[in-house]
């Protein structure tokens, strides 16, 4: 740690304001010596326009595992944070945009979007702990004022609108990260929103256990634990972020009755691997969390290198149906540009339907026949 405390390192706050960014954090996290190291120094100067559309930024807790595992794009974790001219370069794909699911189009009032009937979704901040370089939000990097609740007037907004709007039964608490405001903010937040009555359940979406676990503190769950029912839902892409910190912050969270679900995304080089999603959705499971979804890396410019084919995926989630706990099998997602909500991606395990009766592919790959209507015995075709 550099001669850093590890009441320092500890302390979420220190981890924040000193954040590594730009192109000479991003020197730092590579240990590079403009006297020492030119000719490297000079390819990462190649970067500088990529971080100018998109900005870098990591947390010491964070970059500090991204150097345990290697300062290459083969660690999937260096992957994830280290900018690449792929961001700018890469071939984008036709519904490829800076806002595909329309966000902007569905934001009646700043800082509140609103795609499904029953649920709103709330920017509490644009803040990150770290810059995913796969985020579907990666315009609000450099947005300079991107509506969120940490504006009063807009704050006030969102709750009159969402008490206006007595369908809603169910507010996300996105960003940003949530957990990057003060814990009195999000008790300010909370606070406001339960009281609205016909709002049943509060959904927190936050990366902080993955990338600044110290940041999940008691003071923090001992408030949350008071807004009950309250979701967590996380963000782990690969086994190596599932370390003993993010662990003793996932059981802060579940000893304080705040279940945890934890939404990855597909990602060529980081996880695309049947032994890697294994052991990500085991390992997860192992320490309490929920695997809830596996998204299709999103549409949004600038991941395009990030997304495989459909198919890729689906064969993968095939393989490993039956051979993990279904506890440990999240749904395959497509979240469809233009608001057209998510579709589930999967492999049809009915092989057809043929007078009253209907075939299904077994674990094992044989084929089961079933009749429908009734309850005969299953043979094998």
């Amino acid at each position: 740690m550099n001669g850093i405390s590890s009441y320092e390192w500890d302390d979420w706050k220190w981890q924040l304001a000193n954040s590594l960014k730009g192109i000479n954090g991003l020197k730092t996290l590579l240990n590079l010596d403009t006297d020492i190291d030119t000719d490297r120094c000079d390819a990462i100067d190649g970067l500088k326009e990529v971080i100018k559309r998109y900005p870098f930024k990591v947390s010491p807790y964070y970059a500090s595992l991204c150097r345990l595992y290697g300062l290459n794009f083969k660690n999937p974790i260096f992957k994830q944070i280290v900018p690449s001219l792929n961001e700018i370069s890469y071939p984008p794909h036709p519904l490829s945009s800076k806002d595909p699911f329309r966000e902007g189009e569905l934001s009646p009032v700043p800082s509140l979007i609103h795609r499904y009937s029953d649920r709103a979704l709330l920017l509490a901040t644009a803040q990150c702990a770290s810059y995913c370089r796969h985020c579907n939000r990666k315009r609000h990097w450099i947005e300079p004022s991107v509506p969120t609740l940490l504006n009063r007037r807009y704050r006030e907004m969102a709750m009159s609108y969402l008490a206006k709007n007595k369908a809603i039964r169910e507010v996300i608490l996105s960003g940003g990260d949530p957990f990057m405001l003060s814990t009195e903010s999000i008790k300010r937040i909370l606070s406001m929103i339960r009281a609205i009555r016909h709002i049943e359940v509060i959904r927190i979406g936050t990366r902080a256990p993955v990338t600044m676990p110290m940041r999940v503190t008691k003071g923090l769950v001992a408030m949350l634990k008071k807004f009950r029912p309250v979701w967590i839902n996380t963000h782990f892409n690969h086994p190596l972020e599932i370390t003993r910190e993010a662990t003793i912050a996932i059981d802060r969270l579940l000893c304080s009755g705040l279940p945890v679900s934890n939404q990855a995304v597909l990602l060529k080089g980081v996880n695309n691997s049947y032994e890697v999603l294994k052991g990500l959705f085991t390992g997860l499971q192992a320490i309490g969390v929920r695997p809830y979804y596996l998204f299709h890396c999103d549409p949004v410019m600038g991941a395009d290198h990030f997304r495989t084919t459909i198919k890729e995926g689906i064969d993968i989630m095939d393989r490993l149906w039956g051979k993990i706990g279904g506890l440990c099998m999240p749904f395959y997602v497509f979240d469809l540009p233009d608001a057209e909500g998510k579709a589930i991606l999967s492999q049809n395990h009915i092989i057809s339907r043929e007078n009253g009766y209907i075939y299904l592919k077994g674990m094992s790959g044989n084929v089961v026949k079933w009749e429908e209507k009734g309850h005969k015995q299953a043979t094998k075709k």
